[in-house]
């Protein structure tokens, strides 16, 4: 797993298919670098999540979620773009599992349906 850095990296993402969950958003591209065909992930939280403790707490649950669940069912070559929601801070762990299970499941069939 790679982290994605670049500004124009998480602006591509946004231009690809998304799933919105009430505690985040994943959003999904291709990357077309033939370099390197590893899952690329990124994490942000604006400032509508809160202050820096709570979009710093946020983004260490999605990291966590990454690892733990997303990382399981993504595929290789492509982008995901975890966006924070005010409700993630509420959300139970184990919640947010199942949700990020099933985003992912569900930008799979997506990109299956469109090829």
């Amino acid at each position: 797993m790679h982290i994605l850095k670049k500004r124009s990296d998480f602006l591509k993402a946004a231009k690809g298919l998304k799933y919105v969950s009430r505690g985040f958003v994943l959003q999904s591209i291709k990357h077309h670098e033939n370099v390197e065909q590893n899952i690329r992930i990124g994490f942000t939280a604006s400032k509508k999540v809160g202050n820096a403790v709570k979009r710093n707490r946020a983004k260490r649950r999605l990291r966590a979620l990454a690892r733990d669940v997303a990382l399981k069912y993504a595929s290789n070559g492509f982008d995901y773009v975890f966006v924070a929601r005010k409700n993630i801070l509420n959300m139970d762990y184990a919640a947010l599992e199942q949700e990020v299970a099933k985003a992912t499941k569900h930008l799979e069939r997506a990109r299956n349906k469109l090829k």
